[in-house]
């Protein structure tokens, strides 16, 4: 029997996020399309019964679950500095840089092999949008990553050419992307969800939070500008950052309160209502490692603007309105622009739906899954 051990604790951070959403779709995948022989546990830190209990409920097929002896934070630090090995040998696949990283024997063929992900680059290329203390451990699990890992796991050929400038992995990188997930399907009370959502007939769409790279608060001045679209915008997503709201960010850019208003998390169900319903999705975020609100909205045939980030281009390549961002003053009136033409132009956003549609098709999850086992196949 062959067992590939998955660092699953991602799961169960506190406020769910696009790793927590990755690990959890990529496990599920893992066990559904596991070749014959081959079985897959879970390895989370010390949690509660429910938390566990939930894990089970969510990875039907898990064979097994090996919970830590530590908390989340303390096995976090402890990893950091090397401290605290698992049990036995065997392949172990941590879906983020949380992983017990250290000396092994790193020869093809051997069963004792760690391989670990890295989403982005953006503690090094954009430090001030994460907590100090955060910036750190990630560089801190990189170098560990650098010297001991036998694989390291990209979302995108983006990622891998970035990383590339501050650690040079060579012929480690394998690239696996993500994709949408396949809970997210038009519901069959969507009605009465919108109703409840209270969503407008036509609305613009974003995802993310008020952090610096996400771009949103040029949306919310692009909103401003003459001329452009009067659509509402609808935010899934965190209403502030620290001492900002969205409400004060888009009063200071001259937005009127009533055009936005932020939905929070939402669950899968009324995710995909808001995502089918919306005019277009604006993506502007300026530093991303795979961006996938892009794939999901492309997956319900909604059009999709989006910034010239690498990774974005890479995911969407020409199914969506691609708007440079290098001169950031001058960005918010292109968006202003495209999302004006797409909305608008009821003709070109019924040919970027069918692109889009097209686009995320080619994004599976178990291709990722697939990839994952011949990964460890090969090493």
């Amino acid at each position: 029997m062959t067992t590939v051990r998955v660092i699953i604790d991602e799961m169960l951070a506190p406020v769910p996020n696009g790793i927590s959403r990755y690990t959890e779709e990529l496990t599920r995948a893992l066990i559904e399309f596991a070749p014959p022989g081959c079985h897959v546990e879970g390895i989370v830190s010390a949690s509660t019964e429910p938390e566990y209990d939930a894990v089970h409920e969510r990875l039907p097929g898990l064979s097994n679950l090996y919970k830590t002896s530590l908390a989340r934070r303390e096995l976090v630090t402890a990893w950091q500095h090397g401290f605290t090995r698992l049990p036995g040998a065997g392949m172990l696949h941590a879906t983020s840089l949380l992983a017990p990283l250290g000396r092994h024997e790193r020869t093809v063929g051997s069963s004792n092999q760690v391989a670990v992900t890295i989403h982005d680059t953006i503690a090094w290329t954009h430090p001030e949008a994460l907590p100090p203390r955060r910036v750190a451990w990630h560089k801190a699990m990189a170098k560990r990553a650098h010297k001991y890992a036998d694989a390291i796991v990209v979302p995108t050929h983006a990622v891998d050419d970035q990383l590339r400038e501050f650690f040079d992995f060579g012929d480690r990188v394998r690239v696996i992307g993500g994709a949408v997930s396949p809970r997210l399907i038009r519901p069959v009370d969507a009605e009465e969800r919108a109703a409840r959502l209270e969503l407008p007939p036509r609305y613009l769409l974003a995802m993310g939070g008020l952090e610096s790279r996400s771009g949103i608060d040029h949306v919310l001045r692009a909103l401003a500008l003459p001329g452009a679209t009067d659509l509402p915008l609808l935010v899934v997503g965190p209403d502030r950052n620290d001492d900002r709201s969205i409400e004060s960010t888009a009063g200071e850019a001259g937005l009127a309160a009533d055009r936005v208003t932020t939905l929070g998390h939402l669950s899968d169900a009324d995710l995909s209502v808001v995502l089918d319903r919306a005019v277009l999705l604006v993506f502007p975020s300026l530093a991303e490692g795979f961006g996938l609100p892009i794939l999901e909205a492309f997956h319900f045939g909604t059009p999709v603007v989006h910034s010239d980030a690498a990774a974005l281009v890479e995911v969407a390549a020409d199914a969506g309105i691609t708007v440079p961002a290098d001169d950031l003053e001058g960005y918010p009136a292109r968006l202003a622009e495209a999302m004006t033409r797409v909305a608008d132009d009821d003709e070109l956003a019924a040919r970027l739906g069918t692109y889009g549609e097209d686009r995320a098709g080619l994004f599976s999850w178990r291709s990722s899954a697939e990839s994952v086992w011949q990964l460890h196949a090969d090493l």
